[in-house]
């Protein structure tokens, strides 16, 4: 029978400064009059933009794909747009892949009963405007066009004849700060055979956040947009042992930039966390 156990979890947490204005795309207004082109999403009951931790998620599993190389193999819409993603199709191919044992593969059908037992390791919540910081509240200040984002306005320009053709995209500003951010990394030991392959990989996750803090969330990107930095990161440890109660938080690391942090000393100290029950 196989079998699956919980090792522990590594907490990164800190916040999300928009170092450039963010989009982060919701559902259109254009039945509403006025109603702006492309709205941002926002939480349905404070109406305040945040950002999704899917948005999150995705991007850094597009860029830690694009680092290795992934094949991208699988189809998620074929008609236009067409989205394609990397997923490994083989067990022999996924024990190797970093990627897919961090993000998941999809559960198996018929063809793929390999996928049973592959749990994902990482999930990444969604992350609000940062409640009381002092950002938030020179946000709330503002006499922004909208609240809390700007309308940002953009055209395309016929090449002949320069006849513009306007468009309103929906921003939160520059210097807004969102948290708390909270990523979760789970080890486990399937079927007997430990977690240290969990624990090299866990280095992954960081190269994925430096990647993305040199690229972008959201849309246009290569427009300006969507730039963000994560600073106060902290990574903590939480064992079997202190899920059984007999164990205690181990800090990682505390209140560092991304470029501050030592992914690769957390190992030995994970290592030597998860000793009693390897």
């Amino acid at each position: 029978m196989p079998n699956i156990t919980l090792k522990g979890k590594v907490i990164i947490t800190g916040e999300i400064e928009a170092v450039t204005g963010l989009h982060i795309g919701g559902a259109a207004a254009g039945l509403d009059i006025g109603g702006i082109d492309n709205p941002i999403i926002r939480h349905p009951v404070t109406r305040e933009p945040y950002i999704p931790g899917s948005s999150l998620r995705g991007k850094m599993r597009s860029l830690l794909d694009r680092h290795f190389g992934n094949d991208v193999n699988k189809f998620i819409q074929r008609r236009e747009p067409v989205v394609r993603v990397h997923e490994c199709e083989t067990e022999d191919a996924y024990a190797t892949c970093a990627v897919c044992q961090i993000f998941g593969v999809t559960p198996g059908d018929q063809r793929r009963q390999w996928t049973q037992l592959k749990p994902t390791r990482l999930l990444v919540r969604d992350v609000m405007l940062a409640k009381g910081h002092e950002a938030t509240e020179r946000l709330r200040r503002a006499k922004t066009d909208l609240p809390f984002t700007e309308v940002k306005w953009e055209a395309v320009i016929d090449r002949i004849t320069s006849a513009a053709v306007p468009r309103q995209n929906e921003r939160v500003p520059a210097g807004a700060v969102f948290a708390p951010l909270e990523l979760v990394y789970s080890l486990y030991d399937l079927n007997g055979t430990g977690c240290q392959a969990d624990i090299d990989w866990l280095q992954h996750v960081f190269k994925a956040m430096e990647l993305l803090e040199d690229d972008y969330v959201g849309g246009y990107g290569s427009r300006g947009a969507g730039k963000i930095a994560f600073t106060n990161v902290t990574v903590t440890f939480k064992s079997h042992d202190y899920y059984q109660g007999t164990g205690t938080v181990l800090m990682l690391d505390q209140n560092r930039k991304i470029g501050e942090l030592q992914p690769s000393r957390y190992a030995q100290s994970i290592q030597q966390a998860v000793g009693g029950t390897q």
